[in-house]
């Protein structure tokens, strides 16, 4: 395979590449080194993907990367609390549904990669993400955003290694350490964090065929889930889960045990075509438990701090709001300003919420808050002494005057 690049006549003397120990970052090792005759660093972020990061440290010394230039760091607490815990308090969700576990992970990993490469002294970045897909966009941006110095390199839009074969015998050819039993991998992608994990491609590819049950690693088919439901807490702190059942937990153990319970429900599964940046289709199969149980609880401690115009603004801006995260544009200035807006709202948005997790499905049971708006004077069906219910006739009245204009203009037609 030939690993010549166009771009290539441009030196690049240090790299820190994003590396996963993947079939794909083994193989970018040995291209990177021998395509630009650079010195690698290699950046993994512990996400809370359940992966053997000691292994992954092996393999890159193995691979030849120095000791001192390989980082793995545990970067779990700051993912849930920077990045996964802002987003939440936006409710939003990309197309009506999907949770972004993917898309809100790449600005923490981008940005820890550029601090690594002003500390090493490098010049240049690099991902492994392929030139089809959104990810190549995330990083980027944050590299534009963050470090326009520095060069990103994008090795899925530089060589001809377009295909999982073609890795593979890159890989053969050059000795390049793979696992064993690489060949029976699954055939699909996946990608994982505390938030999520993602199926795509392959056996997936026919948006018609059913996913297979045995894909899924982290909830149970709602079929088999227990027969009993299981009730829990959550507490709130302007706008963020602090406490589960009454014991008080970092964010990403929050999540985490969110993730324990409501995978035993059966609770987090979606199917979905989802349109990415570039418009092509594309259909991914999701596992976010702990996040669907995550954004129930907090549109209901909302809907009892919120005012109505607050919370009607905040529904108006979310698809807004995740269109910039999906897109890649964590760090842009737009961005920034509608999280200014969000957290303004969330200053009041504390109490508890009880929820219900029964075969996959998550049932808001009750909710409370010292900060409540909810008045039950004011709700009540029965008599009470705070509403006068005449009051009403004028606002309707000067709510129907232009639909009474209009319908008599037409009248006269």
């Amino acid at each position: 395979m030939s690993s010549k690049s166009r771009f290539a006549s441009r030196p690049v003397k240090k790299v820190v590449l994003a590396y996963s120990g993947g079939l794909d970052t083994s193989v970018l090792l040995v291209w990177l080194r021998e395509t630009y005759g650079c010195e690698i660093v290699t950046f993994t972020a512990d996400l809370g993907q359940g992966e053997d990061l000691q292994a992954v440290h092996d393999k890159a010394v193995r691979a030849g990367v120095a000791k001192d230039h390989i980082f793995i760091e545990d970067l779990r607490e700051s993912f849930v609390t920077d990045y996964v815990f802002p987003m939440f308090r936006a409710n939003a969700v990309y197309e009506g549904c999907y949770l972004m576990g993917t898309a809100i992970a790449r600005p923490i990993t981008a940005l820890r990669q550029i601090e690594i490469a002003r500390q090493v002294g490098a010049d240049a970045l690099c991902h492994g993400c392929t030139g089809k897909g959104n990810d190549q966009y995330r990083f980027e941006l944050a590299y534009a955003a963050l470090a326009p110095e520095l060069r990103g390199l994008a090795p899925w839009r530089e060589w001809d290694l377009n295909s999982r074969e073609s890795l593979l015998a890159y890989a053969q050819a050059h000795q390049v350490a793979i696992d064993a039993n690489q060949d029976d991998k699954p055939p699909y992608s996946m990608d994982a964090n505390v938030l999520h994990t993602s199926y795509e491609g392959g056996i997936l590819e026919d948006p018609w065929a059913a996913a297979p049950d045995e894909i899924f690693t982290r909830s149970v088919n709602p079929a088999d889930a227990p027969n009993t439901p299981q009730d829990l807490v959550l507490t709130f702190a302007a706008g963020d889960a602090v406490a589960l059942d009454g014991k008080n937990m970092s964010p990403a153990q929050v999540l985490a045990a969110l993730n324990d319970i409501a995978g035993r429900h059966g609770v987090g599964r979606l199917d979905i075509v989802e349109n990415r940046r570039s418009g092509m289709k594309s259909r991914g199969v999701y596992e976010t438990p702990g996040g669907t149980v995550l954004l129930a609880a907090h549109r209901a401690i909302e809907s009892i701090t919120l005012d109505i115009q607050a919370a009607h603004l905040k529904d108006e801006i979310m698809p807004r709001y995740a269109q910039i995260i999906y897109d890649g544009l964590w760090f842009s200035p737009e961005r920034e300003a509608l999280q200014a807006l969000i957290d303004s709202t969330q200053q009041q948005v504390n109490g508890e919420v009880r929820l219900r997790l029964y075969k996959g499905q998550v049932t808001v049971t009750g909710r409370r808050s010292p900060d409540s708006l909810y008045q039950e004077a004011y709700a009540t069906f029965g008599a009470d002494d705070v509403f006068d219910q005449q009051d009403s006739s004028g606002s309707i009245r000067i709510a129907g005057l232009r639909l009474r204009l209009a319908a008599e203009r037409k009248a006269k037609r």
